[in-house]
């Protein structure tokens, strides 16, 4: 994750103001995020396409140009309901996302110009899920962090570079009689199955297999899915995007068997060690919440931890904290208790209408 922008200010001095509108060609804003430090596999322009389809989301793709030239870009999505609000995030329902952009003065146009769709649209709150920081006087949390593995081109290094004892857990589950698949498409069905199974268990809505369909017919070159198993039978899935040469764990999830076993060391390791093959230079761990049991367990893969920065404004509410939609908040508890207690086609069933609705 860079924070670095791509030109110093007084390169650009001779150059007009940045100027934002909205995107309207695909080729032009995946080209511009092609040669983007900071651009990742979340901010390709398809995804408005899946958030739209998949889940019947409007999304507001912002440019900046100087001239003729495109020095950033910032895609917005716009959730709303009467259940949490009206939400304009960048980006809802993955990791991270916000601008990316050249220069500072593209970045605080990019900026301007999201708080003045979210004035206009009257959301709620508008919420910008950065990797980097960014200029002007936006509020900020710092709650969430990245996980990032260093990867190399031979997984041995990497693979030497673990503590015995992680070597050991990991050899202990291989024990197992364990196995790794990687696919796309033909996996799907198993993957849904092993996800409704997880999400329901951790008390969590999951989208609908729809979503995930599209994701990876979308992102064919982009995306893959691991299947972990024991003798065909089915215990840990995770699915993986890709980009610029950085891998970045979207989802994942166990069956019962997944803590007995402990697969999850078995397929960790698997992506880790596809990814170094395939000639990637940074895995992201998806991403956790401060000091907690996930942050642990990512660190014994010589993971280190990089701040998110997710910026946040409210319309007419200045000084006003953002709404904590997450499952630390005490309100969601007996909430989520409850969903954990639901059957599994009650939650296949109301589970996606309301999981397309938390950002």
């Amino acid at each position: 994750m860079s924070s670095a922008l791509t030109h110093p200010e007084s390169s650009l001095s001779h150059l007009p103001a940045p100027v934002v509108s909205e995107a309207s060609e695909r080729a032009e804003w995946d080209g511009y995020l092609a040669r983007c430090p900071s651009a990742s596999f979340y901010h390709l322009y398809d995804w408005k396409e899946v958030n739209s389809a998949a889940l019947g989301h409007r999304s507001f793709y912002l440019v900046a140009r100087r001239g003729d030239v495109v020095t950033g870009v910032l895609p917005l999505t716009l959730v709303s309901s009467r259940l949490f609000g009206k939400i304009l995030c960048s980006l809802p329902f993955v990791n991270f996302g916000g601008p990316c952009a050249d220069d500072t003065d593209s970045q605080r146009a990019l900026l301007d110009a999201a708080v003045a769709k979210a004035e206009a649209l009257q959301v709620d709150y508008l919420e910008l899920r950065s990797t980097q920081t960014l200029p002007g006087e936006l509020p900020v949390s710092l709650r969430k962090i990245s996980m990032t593995i260093a990867l190399n081109a031979d997984p041995d290094v990497l693979w030497n570079g673990y503590t015995s004892k992680h070597r050991k857990n990991v050899k202990r589950a291989y024990k197992h009689g364990l196995e790794v698949r990687k696919g796309g498409l033909d996996l799907l069905p198993v993957f849904y199955q092993m996800m409704e199974q997880s999400w329901r268990n951790l008390g969590t809505p999951l989208y609908g297999r729809d979503y995930f369909e599209r994701v990876l017919r979308t992102f064919p070159e982009h995306s893959s899915v691991f299947l972990c198993h024991r003798n065909n039978e089915p215990v840990a899935v995770a699915l993986t995007g890709y980009f610029n040469g950085v891998v970045e764990g979207l989802w994942a999830g166990g069956g019962l068997l997944a803590r007995q076993l402990d697969a999850n060391f078995v397929l960790y390791w698997e992506m880790i060690r596809d990814a170094c093959l395939r000639g990637c230079h940074s895995f992201h761990l998806g991403r956790s919440t401060a000091d907690s049991g996930g942050e642990d367990f990512k660190r014994r893969w010589n993971a280190e931890s990089q701040q998110l920065y997710w910026y946040y404004h409210r319309p007419g509410q200045p000084g006003a904290a953002m709404p904590a939609l997450n499952v630390d908040n005490p309100k969601y508890r007996l909430a989520i208790a409850t969903w954990r207690r639901l059957p599994l086609p009650v939650t296949r069933l109301i589970g996606p209408p309301v999981a397309r609705l938390i950002p």
